[in-house]
C-alpha cells in the first residue's frame, strides 16, 4: 500500500515538472517573439533612416548643406532611438524573468505542500514502536524543508542580480553614448 502511495507521488511530481518545462518554454518563446518584433521594427526603422539619410546626402549642392547634416542634434536622435530600443528589450527581459520567478516560486510552494502532505500521511500509519525513527525521519523533513525556503531565497537572489546587471549594462551603455534615460521625464516650464 505504502509503495504504491510513493508512486503515485513520484508520478503526480515528474508530470508536474513536465508541466513546469512547458510553462517556462512557453514564457521563452512569447520572450523571443516579441524581441524578434523590436527587432523588427527596428530593423524597419533603420533601413528607412538609412534611405531619408541617402536621399538628403544625394541631394546636398554645397558644402554648407552637408554641414547641416552632420549636425549633432542628428547623433543624439540616433541614440535616443537607441535608447528607446534598449528600454523595450529591457522591458522583455524583466517581464519574462519575473514570469520565470512566479513559476518557480509557485513549484516550491506547490511541492513543499506535496510533501508535508506526503509525509504526514505516512507517518500517520507508521506501526506501533516507530516513534523513535518517525521522529529522526520528521526531524530530516524539516530540515529538508529549510532547503525548499533557501531554493526560493537563492531563485529571488538570482532574479534580481540579473535585473541589477540588464539595468547596470543598459546604463553603462547609455552613459557611454551620452543618452539621458528615457524613464526620466523632462519637466518643461
Amino acid at each position: 500500500m505504502f509503495q504504491n502511495q510513493v508512486n503515485a507521488q513520484v508520478a503526480q511530481a515528474q508530470a508536474k515538472a513536465v508541466e513546469n518545462a512547458k510553462q517556462l518554454a512557453q514564457v521563452a518563446a512569447n520572450c523571443a517573439q516579441e524581441l524578434a518584433e523590436i527587432n523588427q521594427a527596428a530593423a524597419k526603422d533603420a533601413v528607412a533612416a538609412a534611405q531619408e539619410t541617402s536621399a538628403k546626402l544625394l541631394a546636398v549642392k554645397d558644402p554648407q548643406q552637408l554641414a547641416k547634416l552632420a549636425q549633432p542634434e542628428a547623433a543624439q536622435e540616433a541614440l535616443q532611438y537607441a535608447a528607446q530600443y534598449q528600454a523595450k528589450v529591457k522591458k522583455v527581459v524583466q517581464n519574462g524573468n519575473h514570469e520565470v520567478a512566479e513559476i518557480v516560486d509557485a513549484s516550491i510552494d506547490e511541492a513543499r505542500a506535496e510533501l508535508v502532505k506526503f509525509v504526514k500521511e505516512a507517518t500517520k500509519s507508521a506501526p506501533a514502536g516507530s516513534e523513535a525513527f518517525v521522529s529522526a525521519f520528521k526531524t530530516a523533513f524539516e530540515t529538508s524543508l529549510q532547503q525548499f525556503d533557501a531554493a526560493r531565497a537563492h531563485a529571488t537572489e538570482a532574479f534580481a542580480t540579473y535585473e541589477k546587471n540588464v539595468d547596470d549594462a543598459l546604463a553603462t551603455l547609455q552613459a557611454q553614448a551620452g543618452v539621458a534615460k528615457p524613464a526620466k521625464a523632462r519637466k518643461t516650464a
